[in-house]
Order: structure tokens, then sequence, then C-alpha cells
């Protein structure tokens, strides 16, 4: 006869209530998390290793808590220092004007000397590459349709080391060198994990499409460079206002912070100078390329959000009502103003030198505003009111004009190119943009003399393929952390990809190429070390949970190193086989 008494589970008296489904999903190696705390959701700890690992290594507690502090600048300055080796190895190579170095390096060549661009003569560029001590600057400006702050730091190189291939790249390779230093400090506080931030720092340093925009003189590496340095600046906000609100918010007798909803309404932040940070680097990247626009305002939404999580966190009832009482208007004026100011202040060599090109357009004319304005993507717009406008200084009226045909040029700009590409196949590698090619013989310019026939050598704009497509799957996974688990880490990096990216959408018939995407490469490479974490498991998971993890974490990323390694030769312009360039060209469209 079958009993039909409950079957008690291992471990379980009889009568004790059935485990819940974490614990029973605890033999697949699920980790049922501890309740956390409010002062370590405020302000979370970092992780520090087991002491097991102390333990085997044969280090004292001592020395490791010394390893534990310096690896906190050691890791981060390691990586960024295999990196800064990479990108400055043969900077100068190839000698040539590659792609659209073409417009970047004269132009910051003229304004590093006056103040202006230059209207430089076509068919130059064979004359500066043979010597370019002869070529004189010219005085006539130039038509430019990009600010100038990322030609100004192109400039500064040229001025250090002279007008040439490796003195136009020389800051660009500086700054993508940097950027991987903070993309290691800020994985480490967006994850609390120095292995986490150095491994983000890492993934960027072996990106085939960073990479090569590091050694090539074009604008987009400022950009992305001042993108992250605004992004780790409102991260060190959100950790000092939170740290603000662990110390006002009240403990209970068990030493355990108490959430106030009084406290967490009314705290005011005080002064905030990572904030304006913030708004000065969002205002040079607006200053380098004019889609930095569309970053200020998905990081300045995301600030005001983090400020009401913030608040909610600690207790507030209605915390979006608190943050536009206490925090929004300060949020904004420590960020647009700031933002604008710099930018108008990065034009002050056109304002002063006289020169600039439409410098002198508002000179004589009445200050009216026109009875008609000409608006690429919504027509003409006829019979206006007219307005006095005369109050305005003639320079400012000039500037709004110049700024005007630049924004008709850049929405209008259709024309065709053999090496544009839709947005919607970026993340999947479909269209690279070559650079620089070139078929030397046997013997010539690097080709090895036992080639049967032809070299290729290459300059091409393409991210490491399978840290790409990784990134395809990291992406989907912080959306679902973000989205089910409301993991404000993930959101943050979605938050950063989706500035980058998504805006580019709006311009379908725009001409436009893959290389805009390096401004968020940084966020996709968090966006991968994160999914590495989980792929890890989460600290108190059991040993072969956590072998098992990093074991596959282990493959992924010497698969990506190698990946970056095999392409190596087209990222730097190295003569190869012409089987070898063509076995390196997986995708019909990389051709």
């Amino acid at each position: 006869m079958t009993s039909t008494a409950p079957q008690t589970l291992p471990g379980h008296e009889a009568g004790d209530e059935p485990p819940s489904w974490p614990h029973r999903m605890r033999r697949f190696g699920h980790v049922v998390r501890p309740r956390t705390g409010l002062r370590e959701r405020l302000v979370p700890p970092f992780t520090r290793p087991s002491g097991q690992l102390w333990t085997v290594l044969g280090i004292s507690p001592l020395w490791a808590a010394r390893i534990v502090r310096w690896s906190a600048w050691a890791g981060p300055l390691l990586v960024t220092l295999v990196a800064g080796l990479m990108r400055f190895w043969h900077l100068g190579a190839p000698h040539a004007v590659i792609f659209d170095e073409t417009y970047y390096a004269k132009d910051a060549w003229a304004l590093i000397n006056h103040g202006y661009e230059g209207d430089w003569p076509k068919d130059i560029d064979k004359s500066i590459l043979a010597n370019p001590d002869l070529i004189a600057v010219p005085t006539a400006p130039g038509y430019v349709v990009h600010p100038p702050v990322g030609k100004y730091l192109i400039g500064i190189g040229e001025k250090m080391f002279g007008f040439t291939p490796f003195g136009w790249r020389f800051m660009v390779a500086v700054l993508g060198t940097l950027s991987v230093l903070l993309i290691c400090r800020i994985g480490r506080r967006l994850f609390r994990s120095t292995f986490l931030g150095c491994l983000a720092g890492a993934l960027l340093a072996v990106d085939g499409l960073h990479f090569v925009m590091s050694r090539t003189a074009l604008l987009d590496t400022v950009l992305m460079f001042f993108v992250v340095a605004a992004f780790g600046c409102l991260l060190v906000d959100r950790d000092r206002t939170r740290a603000k609100l662990a110390a006002a918010l009240p403990e209970g007798e068990d030493g355990q912070l108490r959430p106030d909803a009084e406290i967490a309404a009314s705290l005011r932040f005080g002064w905030r100078p990572w904030r304006i940070g913030a708004g000065l680097m969002l205002g040079l990247a607006c200053g380098t390329k004019w889609n930095g626009l569309y970053i200020l305002v998905f990081f300045c939404v995301m600030a005001v959000l983090w400020d009401a999580g913030a608040r909610r966190t600690a207790g507030a009832v209605t915390p979006y009502r608190a943050v536009l009482r206490r925090d929004a208007f300060w949020a904004f004026l420590s960020t647009v103003p700031v933002a604008i100011a710099t930018y108008m202040a990065s034009w002050t060599g056109w304002f002063v030198t006289d020169k600039g090109y439409g410098r002198h357009w508002a000179d004589g004319r009445a200050g009216l505003s026109p009875d008609h304005i000409k608006l690429p993507v919504i027509g003409t717009i006829n019979h206006l009111p007219q307005f006095d406008l005369s109050w305005v200084p003639a320079s400012l009226r000039s500037f709004w004009h110049y700024e005007t045909e630049v924004y008709s040029f850049h929405v209008g700009l259709t024309e065709g190119h053999t090496y544009q590409s839709n947005p919607w196949s970026w993340l999947v590698l479909g269209r690279p943009v070559s650079y620089y090619y070139e078929s030397p013989g046997p013997g010539t310019q690097g080709c090895p003399t036992s080639t049967s026939g032809k070299c290729a050598a290459e300059v091409l704009a393409l991210g490491t393929p399978l840290l790409w497509w990784a990134g395809c799957f990291a992406l989907l996974y912080v959306l679902w952390r973000w989205f089910f688990r409301r993991d404000w880490r993930a959101g943050a990096i979605a938050c950063g990809i989706a500035a980058g990216y998504l805006p580019w959408f709006m311009y379908q018939e725009r001409t436009i190429f893959f290389f805009y995407a390096v401004v968020f490469v940084p966020f996709l490479c968090l966006a991968v070390a994160m999914m590495i974490g989980a792929i890890i498991g989460p600290p108190g998971s059991d040993e072969r949970r956590r072998a098992v993890g990093a074991i596959g974490a282990g493959v992924l990323v010497l698969l990506i190193v190698w990946n970056f390694v095999y392409f190596w030769p087209i990222y730097t312009g190295t003569a190869i086989p012409l089987d070898s360039w063509r076995s390196r060209m997986w995708l019909d469209s990389w051709v």
C-alpha cells in the first residue's frame, strides 16, 4: 500500500514549509541572493578576492590588502600601457593621407597656426607628404562643416611633431589610449570589481574599430573620448550624492540604515562639481561633432533618473516630484549652460581672428530676421513676421548664419559613397570602411619577396568580429537586466549605446559610415564585460559553478584576443599575400 505522507526533503524536518524555487534551483548552480541593506544599496561595496586565493598563493592578509588597494590603479594602468604600445607602434605608417585625414589634418594645421581653417589647394596631399616644411598655410578662409575642438587637438600634435602623419595622428592616439584607462576605471566603479573594469578596458584595447580610429586623424575618436569622460563624471557624481544620502539617513539600533521619507525628499545635495565637469566634457563633445548634442540629451535624462532612483531608495514617497523640486533645475544649470558656454568658447579663434569663413556675413546688413527660413527637412516657410535684431552683434548674427548653413549641409548630405552603410548593419559589421589600400609587388613596400603575386596592404575600419558579435548577445543581456531586473548598471550601459547609435536611424537618407559607431564602442565593451561577469557567476557561487563559468569566459576572451591578432595586418596596413588578405574577408560586403 502506497504511503500518502508528504516526502521530507533532505535537510528539512517534517512539517517544515517546502523550499522556495530559488532554494530548489541551488542544485543547478543558482545562488540565492542575500538581502541587501539600505547602506549597501545606496553605496555598494567593492568586491574583494576570497581569502582562499591569498592562502593558496601564500600571501599574508596585510600584503593581500595592499595588493587589492594597489590594483585599483595598477591594473587599469597596465591595460592602458599595453593599449598605448599597440596604438603608437609605427603610428606614422602608412606614410599617406588616408581617408578623411585629407580634411582634418590640413584644417587642424591651419587652425593651430591662424586660428581659422584655410582654403587649401586641391591635390596638395602629395606635396605635404614629400616636404611639409615647404607648404605655406593658406590665408584665405575655408568652408568647414565641423566645430573646431577636435581639429585643435589634432593641431597640437602637428605643432609638436610636425605636419606629418605621425604628427596629425599623435593626439588622436593619446585620446584613444586614455579612453582605455577611463573605461577600466569606469567599469571598476560601475561593477564594483577591478577585474571586470580591467576586462572592459582590455576588450576596448583589442577592438579593431577603436584601434584603427585611434591611429587615424579623424574627429570621431576625439568625440568618443569626451563622451566617455562625461559618463565617468556623471558616475562619480552619482556615487557621491548617494553617499550624502546614506550619511543623512538615521541608523537603527542594529546599526542598519533606515529609510526616511522626509530626508529623502528634502535633502539638498549642494555643490556638485563632477556634474559641472560632465557639462564641460559634453560641451567639448558638441564642439567636436554636432552629434554630441544627442548624447547631451541622453545623459541629462539618465542623470535625472539616477537622482530619482537615489531618493526612492532612501524612502521618498514621490521621488520624481522631489527631483523636480530639488534637483532638476540645478542639474540643468550645471550641464546645459556649461555645455553651451564651452561650445561657444571653442569658436574663439573664429571670432578673434576676424578672418574665419562667413565672419563678416552680417556686416552692412539690416538687423532684421529674414522673411523666409529654408529648412532642409520641412521646406520653406514664407511670410514670417520681422524682428529687429540690430541689438545682436553682427559677429553673432554671422555665426548663426554659418551654423544654419552647416546644418543644411549635414541633413542634406545624400551623395552616394562606396563605403556608406545603414546603421541597421553596424552591430553585425555589415559594411566596414577601407581607409587605405595598396597592391605592392614582391620585395616592395614590405611585400615578402617569396610571394608569387602581388600583396595587399589595407587599413580597414573593422571592429573585432568576435567581440562585436558577442556584443550583440551582450546588448540583449543588458536590456534584459534593465527591463526585468531593474539593474541600473545595465540601464546606464544601454543609455551609452543608445546615445551614440539610435540618433543615426533618423537619417536613413543621409550618407553615413560605420566608423561613427566608435562613439558607443566603449559601452559595448562594458556590456560584454558585464555578460562575462554573469558567465563566471555571482559571488557566493559554488566552486564547480565558478570553475565552469571561468573556463567559458576565458575561452571567449582568448578567442576575441586571437581574432584581433588575426586581423592585425588589415588594421595596420601591413602588406600580406593576396590569398592571406582574402582569407580575412569573411563577408563579401567587407571587400
